[in-house]
């Protein structure tokens, strides 16, 4: 029979091939116990999940040594200030999981230890059904069903499923539970989270090197690239908005945003509302001889994408006192914490303040 001729899909034996290939290529990740081996502690397997939510792990890997560092147990974090756990979290995006972090820290040490099953880890704050099985599987050894966007793939690919993302997701998951073992269902995770960064991948997948391969309807076809289907996205809606650099005496002016919604609770420069249309001048923090510059920022967010217009003023060394915020130096600005379309803003400002 040719190596690509269709087949019937085994569900029950593609866990054995899986893990014999995770025993020999795991990953060596700071969260990670070795295959095999005992669980590993449940604090880093949950900060690591919440932090790989929609972050790749070359950039989750500096920050879970920083955090782990600053913060070695879960009590240590629940213990830790507001505002130090926001400004070491940013840069990594998606500032709403630094705060259920938080509350989900507190409410453990509150409890003295982390639940240990699915329903129990799924009533945490900020704790979903993806990473509370995830959790209950690779810390506690549980069987979970765990899908992420790297099993939809593979799941996808191995029995070549038709249907689009991402109303596929509740197939994808009944099928991922036929092939979850009773044991190491926690080391089966993670290898299906392996074999889809480095082998399955989104483009290219190296079907060669795959040890599924022979249970692969996707591949059996010739296509397995087609895997998994999605759904056309609408187009981003476009966002405008002004940022504002006001600078006294070497110091520059940040604020607080707002707890709830966007960016809650992080520091940020001045803006004016994020509308439809540019905004301009409106919402500045206070009057002053506002230069509008040439430059502009962009950034991306999850459901819109924000182009900024850049003003700046400078006042009085005894000037505004009065207004709400801190005057941060500017020469120690990185260690604000800004989040990154704020750092975007914030080093455009500079360079083009300097070279003025």
């Amino acid at each position: 029979m040719p190596d690509n001729a269709p087949r019937t899909i085994v569900p029950l034996a593609i866990a054995p091939a899986l893990l014999h290939w995770y025993d020999h290529n795991a990953r060596d990740l700071p969260w990670r116990a070795r295959p095999g081996s005992n669980a590993p502690d449940p604090y880093r397997v949950w900060l690591s999940e919440v932090m790989l939510q929609q972050t790749q792990v070359a950039s989750v890997i500096p920050y879970f040594d920083k955090f782990t560092r600053a913060w070695p147990t879960v009590e240590a974090l629940a213990a830790s200030e507001d505002a130090d756990l926001m400004a070491a979290w940013a840069g990594l995006g998606y500032y709403a999981r630094a705060r259920n972090l938080l509350a989900c820290a507190r409410e453990v040490a509150r409890r003295g230890e982390f639940p240990d099953t699915e329903a129990g880890l799924r009533e945490l704050p900020g704790v979903g059904g993806y990473t509370a099985a995830a959790i209950a599987a690779i810390a506690f050894g549980r069987r979970a069903v765990v899908v992420d966007a790297n099993v939809e793939r593979v799941v996808s690919r191995l029995f070549a499923l038709e249907e689009a993302l991402p109303g596929a997701k509740a197939r994808i998951y009944a099928l991922t539970d036929t092939i979850t073992p009773e044991l190491r269902s926690g080391d089966f995770a993670q290898a299906m989270m392996d074999l889809g960064s480095g082998i399955c991948t989104a483009r290219s997948p190296k079907c060669l090197l795959c040890p599924l391969r022979a249970h692969c309807a996707g591949f059996a076809g010739g296509t397995p690239e087609r895997f998994p289907i999605k759904s056309a996205k609408p187009p981003k809606p476009q966002r405008h908005g002004t940022m504002f650099w006001l600078e006294r005496d070497g110091r520059v002016l940040l604020v607080r945003r707002p707890d709830k919604g966007l960016l809650g609770g992080m520091r940020a420069l001045p803006t004016g509302p994020w509308a439809d249309s540019p905004p301009r001048l409106e919402g500045a923090p206070a009057a002053a001889g506002w230069q509008l510059l040439d430059e502009q920022v962009s950034h991306g967010f999850t459901h819109f994408n924000l182009d900024v217009a850049l003003a700046a003023a400078t006042i009085a060394a005894h000037a505004g006192a009065a207004l709400p915020g801190e005057w941060w130096p500017v020469a120690d600005l990185e260690s604000a914490g800004l989040p990154t379309v704020f750092a975007k803003a914030a080093r455009t400002f500079r360079r083009r303040l300097c070279a003025q």
